[in-house]
C-alpha cells in the first residue's frame, strides 16, 4: 500500500466518523448513521471520478473502504455520548478529513491526466461534496455554504500550494503531506481566529 492510498483510507474512515457523529447529533438510527457515513466518505470522490471519466468510481469492489464506513458508524455507536463533544469532534474530523481528501483528489485527477487546474477542482469536490451532501440530507446549513467560512477555501489554499511543490524539488510524499497540513492548520485556525470572507 503506497502512501497515496494511506490518505485515501484515512480520509475515507475520517469522513465516515464525521458523518457518523452528524447523525448521532441529529438523533438518527444506525441505517440514517451508516447512510451520512457512506455519503460523508464516498460523495465528493463519487462525483470527481463521474466528472473525469474513472470506471468503475472508485468505492465499488473495495472491501476495505466499507470496512472502515462501517466501522466508523460502529465506533461512533458505542462510544458514550458524554466522552464526544459533538461540534467540537465533528469540526476537528471534518478538517483532517478535508486535508486528506483534498490531497487525495489533487493525486487521483492527475494521475488520469487531468491538467493541473483543474485537478485542484477535482480536489476541492473531492473534499467538500461528500460532506455538502450528508449536510443536505441532515437538512443543516452545509459548511460549503456557511457565509465565510474558510472551508473550500482552505481546500483551495492547500490544492494550489500542492500542485505549486510539484515543480520544486520535494519528494512527493511530503508535497501530499504539507497539502494535509496546511488545509488542516488554515481550517482550524480560520475558526478559532474568525477569520472569514469578505461579502458582496
Amino acid at each position: 500500500m503506497n502512501f497515496l492510498n494511506i490518505i485515501i483510507y484515512t480520509g475515507t474512515f475520517v469522513f465516515a466518523v464525521t458523518g457518523a457523529l452528524k447523525a448521532r447529533a441529529h438523533h438518527m438510527d444506525i441505517f440514517g448513521a451508516t447512510v451520512l457515513a457512506f455519503v460523508t466518505a464516498y460523495g465528493g470522490g463519487t462525483i470527481r471520478d463521474l466528472l473525469i471519466g474513472i470506471r468503475p468510481v472508485n468505492w465499488v469492489n473495495d472491501y476495505l473502504a466499507l470496512i472502515l464506513v462501517l466501522s466508523a458508524v460502529l465506533i461512533v455507536s458505542i462510544v458514550n455520548k458524554r466522552l464526544i463533544k459533538f461540534k467540537r469532534t465533528i469540526f476537528i474530523t471534518d478538517a483532517i478529513g478535508l486535508g486528506l481528501f483534498t490531497a487525495a483528489g489533487i493525486e487521483v485527477s492527475l494521475l488520469h491526466n487531468v491538467n493541473e487546474f483543474y485537478a485542484v477542482v477535482m480536489g476541492v469536490i473531492s473534499a467538500t461534496f461528500g460532506g455538502l451532501i450528508a449536510d443536505i440530507l441532515s437538512n443543516t446549513i452545509p459548511d460549503l455554504l456557511k457565509r465565510g467560512e474558510l472551508y473550500a477555501t482552505a481546500s483551495l489554499i492547500g490544492g494550489v500550494i500542492y500542485v505549486l511543490l510539484q515543480h520544486a524539488n520535494i519528494e512527493h510524499n511530503i508535497d501530499l503531506a504539507i497539502c494535509v497540513v496546511i488545509i488542516v492548520a488554515v481550517r482550524i485556525i480560520s475558526k478559532l481566529k474568525r477569520l472569514t470572507l469578505p461579502e458582496i
